[in-house]
């Protein structure tokens, strides 16, 4: 009996064949819809001060400023070949070499946050607004848009998991074949059924790493951060704090699932790049924890109603505005 999943065959990157339509881009549009509805969401209910065009232009912004960030990181921090370093021109150049429209093929999450922070930053500080309480109402949304992004990382068939003997261990077809020659290799394929004599290498079972991110990365985070956090939010600036030592928490803990990224190995013993990331992002969190308590305060951004339960507040925020 095979301990093992076979990747659905079913499964295809390209929505419609021919052309450059790719299930995974779509994804991305999936995640960014999803976190400007409950953006939206999270305005109306509180009646916060804050136009439609402020918000479409905030996205726009954001959006930019993450894929920018998540396109750079992937090409100069995560590809050793050098390419990019010696033609920088081909980090946004979305074709190959026979001029077929691939689009971009590689996006870094730690530099798509990276670049999202800058975006953000550069706008509220444009629009005069407030830092912490903006961010706040992107991150109660973000990890739920996240989900679909991994999802479309599984439809892609990459950024599999490392091997395993598990029931639920899945075959990924673009995963690189092991050497029937190793002991392990062996062990392993005798556990899960897999014929290897006769053969030189094998593909052998991952976690379905792709599918552990969406899950707690992304729907069991948002449920904390939505369900719990966001109720009892002390401060502007706390859910922000949260989301960051949270994701990183709990993507650190998943990299032990998921195959190291092939050019860079492990980066400091045995940790990955994305191991060691994840520990600034949680240091980042907790720094932003105690900075935005300090700063704790009134924000631009103070509901409609609560000016009407307090006409007092509402008058003295009407002098600082004036002043």
């Amino acid at each position: 009996m095979l301990a093992f999943l076979n990747y659905p065959n079913w499964i295809s990157p390209i929505i419609i064949p021919g052309l450059p339509f790719h299930w995974y881009g779509l994804m991305y549009l999936f995640a960014f819809g999803t976190t400007y509805l409950l953006f939206k969401y999270q305005v109306k209910k509180d009646q916060l001060k804050i136009s439609d065009d402020d918000t479409v232009n905030l996205f726009f912004w954001t959006i930019l400023g993450l894929i920018i960030g998540a396109r750079i990181f992937s090409t100069l921090v995560y590809d050793t070949s050098g390419l990019y370093w010696k033609k920088p021109w081909l980090i946004f150049w979305p074709f190959n070499s026979e001029m077929k429209m691939v689009g971009l093929q590689g996006m870094s999450y730690h530099g798509g946050l990276i670049g999202a922070l800058a975006g953000l930053i550069i706008y509220v500080k444009s629009k005069k607004l407030s830092f912490f309480q903006i961010a706040d109402l992107l991150v109660a949304g973000i990890p739920l848009g996240y989900t679909f992004g991994r999802l479309g990382n599984f439809i892609n068939g990459e950024l599999w998991g490392r091997v395993t003997s598990i029931s639920w261990g899945m075959i990924f077809p673009y995963a690189p074949r092991m050497s029937t020659e190793s002991t392990i290799v062996r062990t392993l394929a005798e556990k899960t059924g897999i014929s290897y004599k006769g053969l030189n290498a094998i593909n052998l079972p991952r976690h379905p790493s792709q599918l552990y991110e969406a899950f707690f990365e992304g729907i069991f985070l948002w449920i904390v951060i939505w369900f719990i956090f966001r109720k009892r939010k002390a401060f502007d600036g706390f859910l922000l704090a949260i989301y960051l030592i949270g994701y990183g928490i709990i993507r650190f803990f998943i990299e032990y699932f998921r195959e190291p990224d092939r050019d860079l190995g492990f980066i400091f013993f045995n940790f990955s790049m994305g191991q060691i990331l994840c520990v600034l992002m949680i240091i980042l969190g907790i720094a932003i924890l105690f900075i935005a308590k300090f700063y704790k305060g009134k924000t631009p951004l103070e509901s409609e109603s609560n000016n009407r339960k307090n006409p007092s507040k509402r008058k003295i925020q009407k002098r600082i505005n004036k002043t």
